[in-house]
This record gives structure tokens, C-alpha cells and sequence, in this order.
């Protein structure tokens, strides 16, 4: 019986002959470049196959490129809030220390600060007591404040101290009623006494006779006489006067040359006489009283 196919080469055969017609195509198009025409038809072909295989990663890579994307911007507007608002902060801060650093300034550089010993303290507190006009410091004892110390800033004598604790005092503002100070005109060296009263912008002239030579705008300044308060800064200008020819005073009052209500920084003061007050080597004193006591026994014998 004839078979219906027919016996063809062997595969041997077919094998070495695919073998060199594929050896001579891919000679011909290294040297001659016969078949790159078709290879870009079946690039053109293909490609849109590869678009399609390469989609689904192409979108993943865009999601997730969006997502991180958006989550680093809400990370970065988030931290750039908060610098933000670190930043206003600080400006604040940094304001307030300028003002500061001004006040200083002009504590340190004013023109009455001789060359006493003194040191700047800062205001703790306020008292609340509707006839006491006092203030606490943050220096006490061991900064070697001592009671009735005069405290002072850039503008003249704010009052004394009162109490002195270990690491705080008490200030009498000069305008306390209870308060008082001799002072001088600078015009004419007329001295009288100026105390404290029931308003914070106002100090009273005592017993001064209608026939004084004071006028509206007069400076006032402390005369030293005392020796608590040092000799020369401003306390006040005077601002009324009234002569009634009833009474044999005449009414003065003056307006103090410290901001009573705009207390910040203050300046303890050490004056020349109290540090030679304290020297134990000036006997001078208790000379005096030891040659009263002397003659008295003489006079008594």
C-alpha cells in the first residue's frame, strides 16, 4: 500500500539547511542591511502590543507616584506650618527682647547714673493694695541689698527698699503716702520735702511758705540732706501751685519724673556715704559722742 505523504528529506537535512539559509539572511543583513525595512513593519507591528503589556505597571507607577507625591507635599506644608508658626513665635519674642534691650539701654547710658555702685533687678510683682504703692525685686540679701537702700532708674529715684529677703526685696515707691524725700529746686536751691499721695502722677510740697520763690516747671531734685537718697536726680517738676492768702502754706504739687505704672527694670544703688558709713575705720562718730558725753559728765561734776 503507497502511502498518502510522500517520505521527504531527512531532518538532518532540513536542520543543516535551515542552518545556512539562517546564517546567509543574517549575513546578508549585517553587511547589506537588506531586511530593515521589515524589521521596522514588525517593530510598527509589535509595538503596540508592548504598550499595551506595559500599561498595567505604567499605571501602578503613576498611583502610587501620586499618593507618595501628595503625602511628601502634606508632609512638607505640614512641618513648614509648624516653622511657621516657631517663627512668629519668635518674632514675638524677638520684639519684646529688643524692647527690652532698649529699656536696658537706656537704664545704663542715662545721663544720671554717676559713678556709684549699683546693679539692675527686674520687677516680680505688683501690689495689689488700692494705698500701697510697692513692688518686689528679684534681689535680696545675698546680693547684699540692704533696707532703705535707694533704688533708682533712668529717669530719676523710684523709692527705697523696705524689706530685704534672701533672694527678694520689697521697694516704697516715692509716691507712697507714707513716703517722703528731701528735694531741691534746681533754679534756685530752694529745699523742701516732697511726699507721696493718693494718685500715682502726683507728689505734694510740704510747708512751704506762700512768699517762696516756686514756679510752675521747676525741676526737683533730691538734696542728699538725710543721707538716704544720693544727691542730685531727678524727682519731679512742678506743676501747680496755689497761694491762698487764708493759710500760711501755699498747696504745691509736682509731677514725678518716673513712670510709676511702667515699672520694669530698676537700679539698686550703693551711695559713697553709706559704704563709708559701714567702714569700721571712720570713728569720727563715736568720737563726737564719746566728747558730749564727756563734757556732760564734766558739767554734771
Amino acid at each position: 500500500m503507497k502511502p498518502i505523504f510522500g517520505r521527504g528529506p531527512s531532518l538532518q537535512l532540513r536542520l543543516f539547511l535551515a542552518i545556512m539559509i539562517s546564517a546567509s539572511l543574517m549575513l546578508a543583513d549585517s553587511r547589506l542591511d537588506t531586511f530593515s525595512g521589515f524589521r521596522h513593519l514588525l517593530n510598527s507591528i509589535v509595538s503596540p502590543l508592548q504598550y499595551a503589556a506595559n500599561l498595567p505597571r505604567t499605571m501602578l507607577d503613576g498611583l502610587y507616584g501620586r499618593f507618595n507625591t501628595r503625602e511628601v507635599l502634606m508632609m512638607k506644608n505640614n512641618a513648614l506650618q509648624r516653622e511657621i508658626l516657631v517663627l512668629n513665635s519668635n518674632q514675638l519674642l524677638l520684639d519684646q527682647l529688643q524692647q527690652e534691650n532698649q529699656r536696658l539701654r537706656e537704664l545704663l547710658g542715662s545721663p544720671f547714673i554717676r559713678d556709684e555702685r549699683k546693679m539692675v533687678t527686674e520687677v516680680m510683682a505688683v501690689d495689689s493694695a488700692p494705698y500701697s504703692h510697692q513692688v518686689m525685686i528679684d534681689k535680696g540679701y545675698i546680693d547684699g541689698v540692704y533696707e532703705g537702700q535707694p533704688v533708682i532708674n533712668e529717669k530719676g529715684i523710684v523709692g527705697q527698699i523696705i524689706y530685704v529677703g534672701a533672694h527678694n526685696s520689697r521697694v516704697l515707691l516715692l509716691i507712697d503716702s507714707s513716703n517722703a524725700i528731701p528735694v531741691q529746686v534746681v533754679r534756685n536751691d530752694i529745699r523742701v520735702i516732697a511726699s507721696g499721695g493718693e494718685q500715682v502722677d502726683k507728689l505734694q510740697l510740704e510747708h512751704i511758705p506762700s512768699s517762696t520763690d516756686i514756679e510752675v516747671g521747676d525741676l526737683l531734685v533730691s538734696s542728699g540732706l538725710g543721707g538716704r537718697y544720693p544727691e542730685g536726680y531727678p524727682v519731679g517738676y512742678i506743676t501747680e501751685i496755689d497761694f491762698d492768702n487764708k493759710r500760711p502754706f501755699a498747696t504745691v504739687t509736682a509731677e514725678p519724673t518716673v513712670e510709676f505704672d511702667k515699672l520694669r527694670y530698676l537700679l539698686l544703688v550703693w551711695p559713697t556715704k553709706v559704704e563709708l558709713k559701714a567702714e569700721p575705720d571712720a570713728p569720727s562718730e563715736s568720737v563726737a559722742e564719746t566728747a558730749v558725753k564727756g563734757e556732760g559728765e564734766a558739767n554734771g561734776q
